[in-house]
């Protein structure tokens, strides 16, 4: 029976510790970026600056649940879509 035990493990243990590096590298990592940009989303509110993934910065002067009002300029107002920001300028300290 042990034999059989250490064979068996012999077959199966590097695909399960391929299966825990990937898990550790890949999965995980991916995950933690994903519920942060997921929280980045849901904590701007009017008033926040941004950076859209074009490159646009501007102020939020209004958000629905997908679309997001972006002040780019004196009296120039544009729609993007709520997804497609990608950073929240106002929160991070400016640098010299």
């Amino acid at each position: 029976m042990d034999n059989e035990f250490a064979a068996a493990m012999a077959g199966w243990g590097p695909i399960i510790l391929m299966l825990v590096i990937f898990y550790f590298l890949l999965y995980r990592p991916q995950k933690k970026a994903q519920k942060e940009r997921e929280e980045m989303l849901n904590s701007l509110k009017v008033g926040s600056r941004i950076l859209t993934i074009g490159g646009i910065y501007g102020t939020i002067t209004g958000i629905d649940d997908e679309i997001i009002k972006l002040q780019i300029a004196d009296k120039v107002e544009i729609e993007v879509a709520k997804s497609s920001v990608n950073n929240n300028v106002s929160d991070k300290p400016a640098e010299n």
